[in-house]
């Protein structure tokens, strides 16, 4: 293999972490087990297998999933996975749900509840707090 210079990327930080955890694991940088995922990857997606077409088969609803054997069925739901995880990235569920009419809420950094108007306003919701409770009188006897 020939020594290439690296290039600068960003990498999720969930796939950052696991890579530190199981780079220690297997006494390597999180770096060094990024690369080692990513070779695999692509050794694996590159490959044209009875198998690999199986699994493209199901994942494009050809396929029943019942169909696949367990390896099978791992890498399928390995795809899924990866699949959603590059869906939910790159999308802003706030601005589709705005875009639909929906009010939505979150919470802020201070931990208050914010809810966000489809028009692009906010509002910070305050709680209303209840008066204290009277505590009931005891029912012993007085002399």
């Amino acid at each position: 293999m020939t020594n290439t210079a690296d290039r600068v990327t960003r990498v999720a930080a969930d796939l950052m972490d696991s890579a530190a955890t199981e780079g220690a694991r297997q006494s390597r940088s999180a770096k060094q087990q990024l690369d080692h995922w990513a070779r695999v990857g692509r050794a694996v997606s590159s490959q044209q297998t009875a198998a690999r077409r199986r699994v493209e088969a199901a994942l494009a609803g050809d396929l029943e999933l019942r169909e696949l054997s367990v390896e099978e069925g791992a890498v399928f739901n390995a795809e899924v996975a990866a699949a959603i995880q590059e869906s939910l990235a790159g999308s802003n569920y706030g601005k589709l749900l705005a875009e639909r009419g929906v009010t939505t809420v979150a919470l802020d950094d201070n931990g208050d509840i914010v809810e966000h108007r489809p028009d692009g306003s906010s509002v910070t919701l305050t709680a209303k707090r209840r008066p204290a409770r009277r505590r009931k009188a005891s029912a012993t006897p007085t002399r």
